[in-house]
């Protein structure tokens, strides 16, 4: 069977990237990944890219903070196309898709929430989980479009919220089942035309 091609974009210390890397390596997900794009020159997602022979590459994301001009989008597309990406994973990327990427990977572009969308989409859910007073939380694969953790729903894992806990032990429980929903999520995908 042809191993899937992922182009990974993220912006913080790739924890996601780490279990999908991981679940390649051990032989769970039948994919390799062609490169990984960050927004942020230092990322911790670069460095372990690197240090695990994957292409590393730090595009400039210009002058807005949530989104990416259009031009510079289209940097991240053509990188994506030449190191002949099939699907693009979001791994912490915190930054909307937009056009240039969409259209140049339609519907084969997934992220990563830490929520159960569409509850609480957007920046840290875990802590709108918390102050909603919810007694589940999780977090949802789903495929990207134009807006804010719209796309349609892949898959999901719940998570229990306990009284005890605190915006950051419930994250961590959160990122625990991310680590586990997104490579199986991965392995999953069939290729098709």
């Amino acid at each position: 069977m042809e191993k899937l091609k992922l182009g990974v974009l993220g912006s913080g210390k790739g924890s996601n990237f780490r279990a999908i890397q991981a679940a390649i390596d051990r032989g769970e997900l039948n994919a390799e990944v062609r490169i990984v794009i960050s927004d942020v020159e230092n990322a911790g997602i670069l460095e372990f890219a690197r240090s695990a022979g994957a292409p590393a590459r730090f595009i400039p994301p210009g002058k807005f903070k949530t989104k990416l001009e259009p031009e510079i989008e289209g940097a991240y597309a053509a990188a994506l196309r030449e190191a002949g990406v099939d699907f693009v994973v979001l791994a912490g990327y915190m930054r909307m898709i937009k056009a240039p990427l969409l259209e140049s990977f339609p519907h084969r572009i997934l992220n990563i929430h830490p929520s159960l969308l569409p509850a609480f989409p957007g920046l840290e859910a875990w802590r709108q989980a918390l102050d909603a007073g919810v007694s589940e939380a999780g977090c949802t694969v789903h495929y990207v479009d134009e807006g804010m953790d719209t796309g349609s729903i892949i898959a999901q894992s719940r998570v229990p919220v306990f009284h005890e806990d605190t915006a950051e032990t419930l994250h961590a429980r959160i990122q625990a089942a991310e680590h586990t929903l997104y490579p199986k999520v991965l392995a999953g995908i069939k290729i098709i035309g």
